[in-house]
């Protein structure tokens, strides 16, 4: 036992606790101001007095200081001593959505609506999920089910895995079942994998549409693959030109977006879908079905649940949740499951065990489709301001994604539209970003929805955008 001030005890028995000393007094001190032993304002003794009192090191009294210091629970004041720190009100679960931060946005030019808005990329608002994720975090930190003192294995993913497939379970998607899902750190990792699985030969070829996802092509570049464009229409890939692409050539893999084309933001009807699968089969081609973008509810079959037997399915929460956690989900056909899973072994040893823990938490929890839906909606009325901010121009944009795809009035070539963008504090996507270098890409750009900035900076950034739109400069080089 030992006494704080003449007027404040803090109880420490060292002998009874097996833990650092340091550790035992820092919740000494928290138990005594919880307590009210020691209110707000209370000046702690020096750190030599504290230690000689309770019969410890100053090295354990300081670091015990330093750490409720860090925490906001003491202050410290140079030269003055060490204060208990005023209590400061709970932040509430949404707080991070009630007053967005302005993630990506500088000042630009004057005026209060003038700020640089990066459009490059999609950012998800907060709307509780980070405080759900940090509280399952703490929880697991606490007592991680996985441990942390071995390398992660397939077995020890099980509960992960079972998560996932709840998660992922839809009748458009079709029959999902724990051994069927490998585990990946992100969407892009789960796309490498089922390349580097699927291919073979000296020489293999991957089918890309005209206009997809970058990152298609530089996987397929870095397993030094071939690379052949096949040529889209307002219904996604063209079945015959899928079976001309795959002629001369070692073709065995096409990767597509059926759900949500990247950047174009169209989905493929049901007509197109069966067609596809139908020249897939014809051609003996795998297919990877990318459905990464997505953040409402399937309406149409997937290519899976038409085709198992040839169609690789890839999913992720980055577009749903959260990117920064990095998880994503590969499902291989029938039978290739245990040569999908080798893949993810040789790479990584699999998932990192305390995020297959949170995973195992995260994907189940009661509170995450409300937060799902709130996440939703919040960026369902950023596109609605990107509507009617952009009313009469050709923009293509649903309420279910993330970014959107305007094509360009005449007079405008994407790359200078998107250079006089950024000089006005916006940054786009030009369409050639989404092509080949041998391409003819449209004039056309792509802009992601960022919730990390204000709606009414997002407004005046549109709103710039269409300055843009309606007067194109006078003598600009197309």
């Amino acid at each position: 036992m030992g006494t704080i001030t003449d007027s404040n005890i803090i109880e420490v028995d060292f002998g009874a606790d097996p833990r650092a000393k340091y550790i035992v007094l820092e919740g000494a001190v928290r138990a005594a101001i919880d307590r009210g032993d020691l209110p707000p304002g209370t000046r702690l003794p020096p750190v030599r007095d504290l230690a000689w009192k309770i019969g410890v090191t100053p090295g354990t009294v300081a670091r015990a200081y330093s750490r409720l210091t860090e925490a906001g629970v003491l202050t410290a004041e140079v030269g003055r001593g060490t204060y208990v720190a005023e209590p400061s009100a709970p932040a509430p679960i949404y707080a991070e959505f009630q007053a967005p931060l302005e993630v990506d946005a500088v000042a630009h030019g004057t005026g209060g609506d003038n700020w640089a808005v990066n459009m490059l990329s999609p950012h998800l608002p907060s709307v509780g999920q980070g405080a759900l994720i940090r509280r399952l975090m703490g929880e697991i930190a606490q007592d991680p089910p996985s441990g942390l003192m071995h390398y992660p294995h397939f077995a020890g993913e099980r509960p992960a895995r079972e998560a996932a497939a709840a998660f992922l379970a839809h009748p458009m998607l079709g029959p999902v079942a724990p051994d069927d899902i490998t585990l990946s750190h992100g969407g892009q990792q789960a796309i490498a994998l089922v390349l580097q699985t699927v291919l073979r030969g000296r020489r293999p070829a991957v089918l890309l549409e005209e206009l997809a996802y970058p990152g298609f092509r530089r996987m397929a570049e870095v397993l030094r693959a071939d690379v052949i464009d096949v040529a889209i229409d307002d219904q996604g890939v063209v079945p015959e030109a899928l079976l001309a692409a795959a002629r001369g050539a070692d073709a065995q893999i096409l990767c597509v977006s059926p759900d949500v084309q990247n950047p174009t933001c169209t989905e493929m009807p049901l007509a197109r879908r069966e067609a596809l699968v139908a020249a897939a089969r014809s051609a003996d081609i795998q297919i990877l079905e990318d459905d990464c973008y997505r953040m409402g509810e399937a309406t149409l079959p997937s290519l899976r649940s038409l085709a198992p037997e040839r169609v690789w399915h890839v999913s992720s929460i980055a577009k749903t949740i959260t990117p920064a956690l990095r998880l994503g989900f590969a499902l291989a056909p029938p039978g290739r499951q245990l040569s999908l899973r080798r893949a993810a072994e040789y790479n990584s040893f699999g998932l990192a065990t305390p995020i297959s823990d949170l995973a195992a938490r995260l994907l189940i929890h009661p509170d995450l489709p409300g937060l799902m839906d709130e996440l939703r909606a919040t960026v369902g009325r950023y596109i609605a301001d990107a509507r009617e901010i952009l009313d009469g121009h050709a923009l293509t944009a649903r309420d279910d994604v993330s970014f959107l795809w305007l094509q360009l009035p005449r007079g405008w070539r994407a790359s200078s539209f998107c250079r006089a963008a950024e000089e006005i504090g916006v940054k786009l996507r030009a369409a050639e970003e989404y092509a080949s270098r041998e391409a003819n890409a449209p004039h056309a750009v792509r802009f992601a929805v960022n919730t990390g900035v204000t709606p009414e900076s997002w407004r005046a950034a549109l709103t710039r955008l269409r300055g843009l739109l309606d007067h194109p400069p006078e003598g600009l080089g197309v």
